[in-house]
């Protein structure tokens, strides 16, 4: 699919377009403004005429301090930040078209403080939804997701008051249970939930699993149960689109799925508070806050106040890569990934790898704690590890493999 929005460009025409959206922004130095609760980083700490600022856009920006408080798909925002809102909504275009398939300008997002906001905001959205439109009760709506599904469940769960339910998976794949799935649904008719909003993993932290979402949706459609669909592609929304594995399903071009999360901030290597969250036109209405009036355009996001900058950086990587150097990246890693799979299974080392994952999962019986501990392996449990997990990212090179292999060797590893 020919990118619509996602073009490479050149470093002296990404400092041209950053430079020139700060000028587009207020300046704190030069104009008298004077009823805005914020300024430029101080000065005392920051220095704004260090000489190398002239070929560093992104410090540039975190220096200058724009506040992208506010949803700026929707039209009306803070004109103070008009310049760097436009390079935001650049962003959210790549993302939710080139990337996710969806239809130009029919998405609306922001790029929140990271995957556990941006999960939060599409569960909050979807039970304010249900509660205005069908006028339904808390106890009434549920968050229904998979075992694997992230911690922030729980928080959504906590934070927002609507009852968590999980639905096995099989161990053996991770997929869903689908004979399971129906029990956990009825489970949740029983104790009064009619309405129910799913989170389907785009790549699971701990082994990098994707749900089938077909298989929620004729359950819930089967059941004759209202829903609304958010995919977590808090890992897996930088890398699953570019492997071999990914379809319409799990994109825009599927009508049963309202919105998506992506984290910049783990495979796009930007800085941290990089989240993105992306939903469908129409529905980020029902998180508005009327009672942020003073703001220009209102409030629709549950963070509020956040760093233009970070939206800068998210930019400036997708466009400096391009999109055919982001498949190369992927391509790179995937073979990484094989590669060392190749060198577990000549050692006879039991492993978990979802199709087309760069996330290697061993079997906490297959290697010492200390070996896990000295080369930073994460424990699915850090109490009782049954799980260790093999990131292959950007700086864990064939090298840095090939030393965990060597000491897999020398340790005591049971036979298979």
């Amino acid at each position: 699919m020919k990118p619509k929005f996602w073009k490479k460009k050149s470093q002296e025409e990404i400092k041209t377009i950053v430079f020139n959206a700060l000028k587009d922004n207020v300046n704190y130095q030069e104009e008298n403004i004077l009823g805005i609760p914020a300024s430029f980083l101080e000065e005392k700490v920051f220095y704004q005429d260090a000489s190398f600022l002239e070929a560093a856009p992104f410090i540039s920006t975190l220096i200058q301090n724009p506040n992208h408080i506010g949803c700026h798909t929707l039209g009306q925002s803070e004109s103070f930040f008009k310049g760097t809102q436009k390079i935001e909504k650049a962003l959210i275009e790549i993302c939710a078209v080139d990337i996710l398939r969806g239809n130009p300008f029919e998405q609306d997002g922001y790029v929140a403080s990271g995957g556990t906001e941006a999960n939060l905001q599409a569960i909050w959205i979807y039970r304010n939804y249900f509660r205005q439109e069908y006028n339904a009760s808390l106890d009434q709506i549920a968050i229904l997701t998979s075992e694997d599904a992230h911690y922030s469940m729980q928080k959504a769960s906590n934070v927002l008051n609507i009852d968590l339910y999980e639905a096995p998976v099989f161990k053996s794949n991770r997929n869903l249970d689908i004979d399971k799935l129906k029990s956990t649904i009825r489970q949740a008719q029983q104790d009064g939930k009619q309405y129910f909003i799913v989170i389907a993993n785009m790549m699971t932290t701990m082994f990098g699993s994707v749900d089938n979402v077909e298989i929620y949706t004729s359950c819930l459609k089967a059941m004759e149960c209202p829903f609304k669909l958010h995919i977590d592609g808090a890992y897996g929304g930088f890398y699953h689109p570019f492997t071999e594995g990914y379809n319409d399903q799990m994109s825009f071009k599927n009508n049963d799925i309202t919105s998506f999360t992506l984290d910049a901030h783990k495979m796009a290597q930007a800085p941290y508070g990089t989240g993105i969250f992306l939903i469908r036109k129409d529905y980020m209405q029902y998180a508005n806050t009327d009672k942020a009036s003073y703001v220009e355009g209102e409030d629709y996001t549950l963070i509020g106040s956040r760093s233009g900058a970070n939206a800068v950086a998210v930019w400036m990587i997708l466009t400096k890569i391009g999109p055919y150097g982001w498949y190369e990246k992927v391509l790179v890693l995937q073979n990484r990934t094989e590669w060392m799979c190749n060198e577990l299974e000549s050692l006879d080392i039991k492993y978990f790898r979802y199709p087309d994952a760069n996330i290697i999962t061993i079997q906490a019986d297959y290697i010492q704690a200390e070996v896990a501990h000295k080369f930073g392996l994460v424990p699915d449990n850090h109490n009782k590890p049954e799980w260790y997990k093999i990131v292959i990212m950007e700086h864990v090179t064939v090298e840095k493999l090939l030393l965990l292999i060597e000491a897999l060797k020398s340790s005591t590893i049971p036979m298979a």
